[in-house]
């Protein structure tokens, strides 16, 4: 009968390890419009930005979580910005920015580099991988005339990467395309 519980709570335990909440929070926006999970604790911090277009500041979030970064920001384009604009080429353009620049594909692998949609909305997802594993993610949307940026980075192990993957796959939107 011993034997048996023991061998129970063995098997049991890794079942248990994995209930165990992390140190996550979730972050919304003021105005409702968005919603995501990042590890805690996560810093909020506004910055004005110069780029044309902009309407508002840039607000951002990060946070670190076993070395690695989660970064999330947006910020509000003037109306019609996006509008008179192809979205998914523009999605592109912003998500990739300078990419090749700082990740010379000689030196880097570009693991994804394609166009996504998160709730009908047009999008783009770049990861960049080193020669170790290390994985540099980064997730942009256009919804209307706001952009939304996530970075994270990852080690090559599958908790870094669940990790990573949790923090990208956690944004809500209020509104929906069809």
């Amino acid at each position: 009968m011993k034997r048996r519980l023991l061998l129970l709570a063995l098997l049991a335990a890794p079942l248990a390890v994995r209930a165990q909440p992390a140190d996550w929070q979730t972050v919304v926006g003021r105005d409702l419009r968005f919603r995501l999970e990042m590890p805690a604790p996560a810093t909020e911090t506004k910055a004005g930005e110069t780029e044309k277009g902009h309407a508002s500041e840039r607000i951002a979030w990060a946070s670190k979580h076993d070395g690695e970064m989660f970064d999330f920001d947006y910020v509000d384009y003037q109306p019609g910005w996006f509008s008179t604009h192809d979205s998914k080429e523009m999605a592109r353009d912003l998500g990739r920015g300078d990419a090749e620049k700082a990740f010379p594909r000689a030196k880097y692998k570009y693991v994804r580099d394609e166009p996504v949609t998160l709730q009908g909305w047009d999008g783009y997802a770049l990861d960049i991988e080193d020669a170790e594993g290390a994985v540099v993610m980064m997730r942009t949307y256009i919804v209307k005339d706001r952009l939304y940026r996530m970075l994270v980075t990852a080690k090559y192990d599958t908790t870094s990467r669940g990790a990573a993957t949790r923090f990208l796959d956690s944004l809500r939107l209020s509104e929906t395309r069809q």
